[in-house]
């Protein structure tokens, strides 16, 4: 399909895409292209610049020249949003038909329907996302399976909060003179177009979450793109709101001037784990065994480079009148009562955790977990909305602490860890080449995210010889002996080959190479593979 001699859609055709794919839509996507994909490519090469810096240096700090924004305590981000005052519990997932109906019926304050790490970018399921989000407020979801389970929208759903692509990925489906269009752009503004003056009509708003922000610079063009896309579209300036995700070490130093450059859009801060962790390894991967990580299911957020992040996050939001959002609980309910059971009780501890330190909310992976995060902020909140009045005051943190890896309570990782990478990172990729974004594995929902921290993890290992608990080096054949291993167990599970292969191959050549790829490699590579195959 090519809409102008500018536009071109390579993804095939479906029923319905039209409604998505109008040329009113494509138009306002080349406007912003025009605007604002010049700045993105800047903004990237940037990132190239500071990583390359951060080699020689081997530590980052807080800015100086943004001392003044940090140190001025009289701005605040703009007022609570409607929909966005209670957050105590919101529920992520891809925005696939029955996903959407559940989130939106499971009892959460808040959907985050995910474009990015929990969908695997196929055309059909980012063009048919957009389709069931403007369904969803329309109200026109109502299905029935052939087993009789319905499927529909009750009175109160969830708030809608959809988070696009970070700025590193393409839409390698549409063209906008014959490159790539920018993953991020095509998410936000198809989303907008279609469904943010419905959004406001219906007493909510047009609102997202920000992935993968590096720097306050990244968050201005956020907030420029906001401004235009507003104007653009005839919706009032400041309906748009923004919640950034601090899931990259360099970002954790910048979190009061991320809020202040989006402080007409800004809606919160959330702290993450796996993605926050791989960019640790990631930006420190030639320092040495200094930043080297044990088994990933041992850095929980009570380690103390973890707790001061989370510390800060909390101060810095109140501080501002921004909400603070916590992390995700990834279990998944089984027919084992006693499995769930202590899964529970592991999800329960870390949400107490959290609404202790003054989050005024956190994330919940499946429905099922709804009622156990919503009674831990019930205990704290009560009939408040959330604890912004709860300044973290008491809380310093310095540089130091935020890097402070080798004050961990935890020592060497084990022959156990690095299975269980292999094994999660294999099952994922397997099943993401397949299709699938958000997938169960051995118990828990993993994304994308877990992949990364995954294959990240045996390269740091094998990279710096690490020793395992039991005396052992990891070692490149130590890893490729369990990829072997792992690969023949997912064949006898009945998993398809080529797919299996396919996994196989991007995890031997992401976490066995000299250096350790780029940000997100894995992502890439494997929208790749993706295309190929929906494209076939």
């Amino acid at each position: 399909m090519t809409l102008t001699s500018r536009i071109e859609i390579l993804g095939e055709p479906e029923e319905r895409f039209e409604e998505i794919l109008t040329p009113e839509a494509l138009r306002f996507l080349l406007r912003l292209h025009d605007a604002f994909a010049a700045r993105r490519a800047e903004l990237l090469a940037e990132r190239a610049r500071r990583a390359a810096a951060l080699v020689l240096t081997g530590t980052l700090d807080f800015l100086p020249q943004t001392r003044a924004v940090r140190e001025d305590l009289s701005w605040r981000v703009a007022p609570t949003a409607p929909g966005l005052a209670d957050r105590r519990v919101e529920i992520t997932g891809p925005p696939e038909r029955r996903m959407a109906v559940n989130a939106l019926n499971s009892g959460a304050q808040v959907w985050l329907a995910d474009f990015e790490d929990a969908t695997a970018p196929t055309w059909h399921n980012l063009v048919s996302g957009q389709l069931n989000l403007l369904d969803a407020i329309e109200r026109r979801i109502d299905d029935t399976t052939p087993e009789g389970k319905r499927y529909r929208i009750g009175d109160t759903p969830a708030t809608i909060v959809v988070r696009p692509r970070g700025w590193h990925l393409d839409e390698a489906h549409l063209l906008i003179d014959g490159r790539p269009a920018v993953g991020a752009l095509v998410d936000f503004g198809l989303y907008l177009f279609h469904c943010g003056q419905r959004q406001i009509d219906r007493g909510s708003g047009p609102y997202f979450y920000l992935p993968k922000l590096e720097n306050h610079l990244e968050a201005r063009l956020w907030n420029e793109i906001f401004t235009f896309a507003q104007a653009q579209l005839g919706i009032p300036h400041g309906t748009v709101r923004a919640t950034v995700l601090i899931e990259t070490i360099t970002a954790a130093f910048e979190m009061d001037e991320i809020l202040y450059e989006l402080r007409e859009h800004a809606a919160g801060l959330n702290a993450g784990r796996w993605d926050y962790l791989f960019s640790l390894i990631k930006n420190f991967a030639g320092q040495g065994p200094r930043f080297v990580l044990p088994d990933r299911a041992t850095v929980t957020m009570t380690q103390p480079f973890l707790r001061a992040y989370t510390d800060l996050l909390v101060r810095t939001c109140h501080r501002r009148g921004a909400h603070a959002i916590g992390g995700m609980a990834a279990a998944v309910p089984s027919k084992d009562p006693a499995a769930d059971e202590a899964a529970l009780a592991k999800v329960r501890l870390d949400k107490e955790r959290e609404a202790g330190d003054g989050f005024d909310g956190s994330w919940v992976a499946h429905p099922g977990l709804v009622a156990t995060c919503r009674q831990v902020f019930d205990g704290v909140l009560g009939e408040r909305p959330h604890q912004l009045d709860q300044g973290r005051e008491d809380v310093e943190v310095t540089a130091a602490d935020l890097l402070a890896v080798q004050r961990m309570s935890v020592g060497l990782p084990t022959g156990e860890g690095v299975r269980s990478n292999v094994a999660v990172a294999l099952r994922y990729l397997t099943a993401w080449l397949g299709g699938a974004g958000a997938v169960a594995v051995f118990g828990l929902m993993e994304d994308v995210a877990t992949a990364e921290i995954a294959r990240c993890q045996l390269w740091q290992w094998q990279h710096h010889c690490s020793r395992l608990t039991g005396g052992s080096l990891v070692t490149p054949g130590l890893v490729r002996r369990l990829i072997d291993t792992e690969r023949a167990a997912l064949l006898a599970e009945g998993a398809d080959p080529g797919l299996v292969d396919d996994a196989v191959r991007i995890l031997a050549e992401t976490a066995l190479g000299a250096d350790l790829p780029a940000f997100l490699t894995t992502e890439a590579y494997a929208r790749h593979l993706v295309r190929i195959r929906t494209a076939a």
